[in-house]
């Protein structure tokens, strides 16, 4: 049987300022990218998500609204690896600065879309923007990985 991972996504937007929560990875998906990590056995993935974005950030976050899944099948082994993405703006608590993920950083969207991106995240970040597509399909070998299809 070939594995699945499960994770998740979070965009947490200020609903003043308008900015987004985004990392500055330096573990994996090295660049910009939303906070969020696996799910754990016998975890939700919207209470996996919770958990995560308080490791990775410090924040509190509530109030999540599912804006699809990113699914990807491995053109080596059959593997799959599903990312569950989320979006609020509500949050407490107090923002770390960084955490072992890499920095914690308050982006405005332009500066995001203008911003270099070698982990998809331009590409899928209109899921979280819009309520187009309920799902992302792709493939990846190594560290090359593709979407092919929006549903």
């Amino acid at each position: 049987m070939s594995a699945v991972e499960l994770t998740n996504m979070v965009m947490i937007q200020d609903a003043v300022t308008g900015k987004v929560l985004v990392q500055d990875r330096v573990k994996s998906f090295h660049g910009y990218s939303f906070p969020g990590g696996h799910a754990e056995k016998g975890e939700s993935f919207a209470a996996g998500a919770v958990r995560e974005i308080k490791e990775e950030t410090g924040l509190d976050i509530r109030n999540l609204k599912s804006c699809g899944v990113l699914h990807w099948i491995n053109r080596d082994n059959g593997g799959r690896y599903l990312v569950f993405l989320y979006k609020t703006s509500d949050y407490g608590g107090e923002l770390l600065d960084r955490s072992d993920e890499g920095a914690n950083i308050w982006m405005d969207i332009d500066a995001l879309f203008a911003s270099k991106s070698d982990n998809l995240l331009h590409e899928i970040l209109h899921m979280f923007l819009h309520d187009e597509y309920s799902e992302a399909f792709g493939t990846w070998s190594g560290g090359d990985w593709e979407i092919n299809e929006y549903i």
